[in-house]
């Protein structure tokens, strides 16, 4: 249970770390938190926790898939900002990730890729 709020409290840190530096400068902000720091971080853990090589593997090779559909979102996002505001933004945002992530998902699929 220990570790347990070890790996909380450490990646609440983070977020909140990034979050502050994103303050005072955008770019900084934005460098840092583009790092796949968080991914990194849950590769440890799972490697702390003795979890097997191939579970390790798996999750950096969908994390890689996974982001792909991502992407264009952070190109969307401050142009819709433009016209619609934050909320209608981030949800426009994140139903066309959902949909770029079931069209990937289903391309994918023609090449013995599961993601879904």
């Amino acid at each position: 249970m220990g570790f347990l709020i070890v790996k909380y409290l450490v990646t609440a840190a983070i977020i909140v770390a990034v979050s502050e530096v994103a303050k005072r400068s955008d770019k900084l902000g934005a460098l840092i938190i583009s790092l796949p720091i968080m991914t990194i971080i849950t590769l440890f853990w799972l490697n702390f926790e003795n979890q097997p090589d191939q579970k390790i593997s798996n999750h950096a090779y969908y994390t890689f898939w996974y982001g792909v559909p991502t992407l264009p979102m952070f190109l969307a996002f401050p142009l819709l900002m433009k016209h619609f505001g934050f909320g209608y933004s981030m949800l426009i945002s994140l139903t066309g990730t959902s949909a770029l992530l079931a069209i990937t998902a289903f391309i994918l699929d023609k090449f013995d890729v599961k993601l879904l």
